[in-house]
């Protein structure tokens, strides 16, 4: 029986694909990443328009508080010092996130952090009591525990309409576990990450990309499942990225995604809102955020180096066959459909299933480069 050409066939040329590339290069192995897209790195691509590096599938800010990690993305390229602090836009107030002292003042006036946990603890004993007076034990969905940690005002200014839009249901249908906790600062502290590091790769995510895949044969705009059979047949290992219930060809059913529509526009202005986030929280209007890309490259007297700038608007809609599914549906319908799936590919022997599609999990960024360094040992080192 013939060798197979390669030790791995990498079906998704995304970062969990690129980064297992890119170390089993290192390990001497030869790889071949094959992509349906017309361009490497996944969601992760950029696209240069008027000399700014366009987040194509969404903004992407790698942060870590693995030093491990850090240090190996920034071997690679240079990262920024980039500081994720969005802005939330409800109906024209606007307001810090996440919840911290410059939060409650300007929802409240308060300016100590004990007036800000005083108004925070009225507000959720007011939640509580109410579900007593009703017979509640414990939070039921997504509205009752979101009002028992945090209260009616904040929930309903910066919490209810940005979730209803994200996920396509009323809060009072959404589980419990999306928000096991919220987060609250009582410092004035607009920094979104807790992590110790931060950034975004200086000239973008298509570098590190690039740096990661030198050397792998690559091909794109190519279907895995179009030619199964004989993509099947390249490589000793198949390294699976994409949606695991297509991989089994929907064996059990279909897995539910939520997918993002983006509205982008060139501007003839140096600078459109001021900040690379804002949120937009009611449900009046449409979209869950509009993204200002030069923001996250371009700081203080080099914004008006590029006379033009870049927004996307961010619609968040359910996913349907020829879109991207970009988040799993986090509810137990999906939970025990994923579990069946699960456990055929536990059985697996020649293929690996990684990232967020093959794994039904949303990820971050450097938990999966950290996943998969941990594949790979000694050679990460």
């Amino acid at each position: 029986m013939m060798k197979a050409k390669y030790d791995y066939l990498i079906v998704g040329a995304g970062l969990y694909g690129a980064v297992f590339a890119y170390f089993a290069k290192k390990r001497g192995e030869k790889c071949l990443v094959i992509d349906k897209r017309y361009h490497l790195g996944g969601n992760l691509y950029c696209e240069n328009i008027e000399g700014i590096n366009v987040h194509k599938y969404g903004a992407h800010i790698f942060h870590t508080v693995n030093k491990r990690v850090w240090d190996f993305v920034n071997s690679l390229v240079e990262f920024n010092r980039f500081t994720n602090a969005p802005i939330a836009n409800y109906k024209g107030e606007l307001y810090n996130l996440p919840f911290n002292m410059n939060t409650f003042y300007q929802m409240w006036g308060v300016k100590t952090p004990i007036e800000a946990q005083t108004k925070l603890d009225e507000q959720r004993a007011e939640a509580v009591n109410r579900m007593k007076a009703e017979g509640i034990a414990e939070p039921r969905n997504l509205e009752e525990q979101a009002l028992t940690l945090i209260g009616k005002d904040i929930y309903e200014k910066l919490i209810k309409g940005y979730t209803e839009k994200q996920w396509g249901r009323k809060c009072t249908d959404l589980p419990v576990f999306i928000i096991k906790r919220l987060p609250v600062r009582m410092v004035f502290d607009n920094n979104y990450f807790n992590d110790s590091y931060q950034g975004i790769p200086k000239g973008g995510y298509n570098k590190l990309i690039d740096r990661l895949l030198e050397g792998v044969e690559t091909q794109l705009n190519v279907d895995f499942f179009e030619n199964r059979a004989k993509w099947e047949g390249v490589a000793e290992r198949i390294v699976f990225t994409g949606k695991i219930d297509e991989y089994y060809n929907y064996k059990y059913g279909n897995l539910e995604y939520r997918t993002v529509r983006f509205e982008t526009e060139t501007l003839d202005r140096v600078n459109y809102q001021g900040n690379a986030v804002v949120n937009y929280t009611d449900a009046e209007v449409p979209y869950t955020r509009i993204i200002e890309h030069k923001h996250f490259e371009l700081f203080g007297p080099y914004l008006a180096a590029c006379p033009k700038t870049v927004i996307s608007r961010e619609y968040s809609t359910e996913w349907q066959p020829g879109m991207e599914p970009y988040y799993p549906v986090n509810d137990q319908r999906n939970s025990d459909l994923f579990a069946k799936y699960k456990a055929l590919a536990d059985r697996e022997e020649k293929v690996i299933f990684g990232g967020r599609l093959a794994e039904y999990k949303y990820y971050d960024m450097a938990p999966i480069v950290e996943k998969v360094m941990s594949i790979f040992g000694g050679y990460c080192l």
